[in-house]
């Protein structure tokens, strides 16, 4: 996600960083060139005027100039701007006590991802402990509603239909149901159009009018750039919002939307859109979309996937394991296994400073990696658990198993070994590896 911003700011900050001293001339050229990064980015014209301005007027500043290291001076200022422009920090949402009904209410256009974010807000909240109902009020949009119910039988959330056209009517049913059955929060799927008309506005005021949602969050297409902005700036005016939900965010490339809504519209970005899975929806954190614009990575991120899929238990284990060289490939299956639930290879090494926008897609070899999974799975577990008795004749074995070639299979046994001598190496660094796989005492 944001590759082209952030390759355009990696060129950027490349070149002021190597300076022992810089001028308001090298100050004024990188601002430039921010401008035209911003301005290609799609971000709204006037909040591209707003942030050169600001950051011209601090970075020439007597404690930027005269600084030992001008150069991290400016690129710390442009990283606060930006944060600034993201909207400064994590918005929570706003939900009632366990004891009490939190209406959310979803809004947006056709197209924009709003029944799938449903379900994804329905799972995220499920996993903070709430109670959910899902509630199919798009009335409109053929199969929507059969759409809602199959996703929320996907992540174990479930769904309240009515046969009836009244979106209103299934609104409020659907909250009678909820009190009556203990439910804490109500996530209501409204009906979308193809284009903002008074109809739509007229429906959604109704709705809102019937459940009084503590939440009004509008679900719109990052990808779509200043479209979303001009979308989310009516939808403010006409309905009124409380928060931003930008779908298809991994596949953004360019951060028009995410760099300018929160200046054009005052509604914060509250959560992301970061992959089809049931799991793919997580809270905005401008600090860290900051970072990974910046090309600085997002550490803080990796350690929450991590700790998704690590306990302090493995993880000490896994530091053990490396330290006395008793690393298997049946361990190292399971890693391969974890970092596959961690999300795809590129969302990982983008979140790795100095790593961060610097990989292409095309340059991971995803069948390479395929392909080890799939001799590991060949062998035997008493292969995996020691490799050393791994001969030619089973090496034979394991590549026809694998669909793969012997050469294949002796390279990765190579990798394997040289691997875990380099690992145990690591390990020595006062255990770093294993505060890292169990996110203990890492500040951003």
């Amino acid at each position: 996600m944001l590759e082209k911003i952030s390759g355009k700011f990696l060129d950027i900050f490349r070149d002021i960083s190597g300076k022992s001293t810089i001028t308001e001339k090298n100050i004024d050229d990188a601002v430039e060139k921010i401008k035209m990064a911003l301005l290609e980015a799609d971000v709204n014209v006037r909040v591209v005027r707003r942030f050169v301005n600001s950051t011209i007027e601090e970075a020439k500043g007597e404690k930027v100039l005269r600084s030992v290291s001008p150069g991290q001076q400016f690129i710390k200022i442009v990283n606060d701007k930006l944060v600034a422009l993201l909207g400064d920090e994590k918005q929570e949402l706003e939900l009632k006590g366990p004891d009490t009904v939190s209406v959310v209410l979803l809004l947006g256009l056709q197209g924009s991802g709003k029944t799938t974010t449903a379900a994804k807000l329905g799972y995220y909240l499920k996993g903070k402990g709430r109670k959910v109902m899902l509630v199919a009020c798009d009335l409109v949009r053929p199969a929507a509603v059969e759409q809602l119910v199959v996703l929320g039988q996907q992540v174990g959330v479930p769904v309240y239909t009515e046969e009836t056209k009244d979106s209103v009517r299934v609104a409020q049913s659907a909250l009678v149901r909820a009190k009556r059955e203990s439910f804490d929060t109500v996530i209501v799927d409204t009906a979308g159009r193809l284009q903002i008309d008074d109809a739509l506005m007229d429906e959604l005021s109704r709705i809102k009018s019937a459940v009084k949602p503590v939440e009004s969050l509008l679900v719109a297409d990052a990808m779509t750039g200043q479209t979303a902005v001009d979308i989310a700036k009516t939808f403010n005016e006409r309905i009124g919002l409380t928060g931003v939900i930008l779908s298809k965010f991994d596949s953004d490339t360019r951060g028009g939307a995410a760099l300018s809504l929160k200046s054009v519209t005052g509604v914060p970005i509250k959560f992301v859109g970061t992959s089809e899975k049931p799991d793919g929806l997580e809270p905005f954190h401008p600090d860290r979309v900051a970072s990974r614009i910046l090309g600085m990575g997002d550490i803080v991120s990796l350690v929450e996937k991590a700790q998704t899929v690590y306990d302090e238990k493995e993880a000490e284990e896994l530091q053990r394991k490396l330290a006395q060289e008793n690393f298997t490939l049946e361990d190292y299956l399971d890693q391969l296994e974890k970092m596959k639930k961690m999300g795809s290879t590129k969302s990982i090494i983008d979140m790795i400073p100095g790593l961060a926008g610097q990989v292409d897609e095309d340059q991971i070899d995803k069948a390479a990696l395929s392909a080890e999974e799939a001799i590991l799975r060949s062998m035997t577990k008493k292969e995996r658990q020691n490799y050393l008795i791994i001969g030619p004749s089973r090496r034979s074995r394991i590549a026809k198993g694998s669909g793969t070639s012997v050469s294949e299979v002796n390279r990765l046994l190579k990798k394997f070994e040289k691997s875990r001598t380099m690992m145990k190496k690591l390990t020595k660094n006062k255990g770093a590896m294993a505060k890292l796989m169990a996110g203990q005492n890492l500040q951003h």
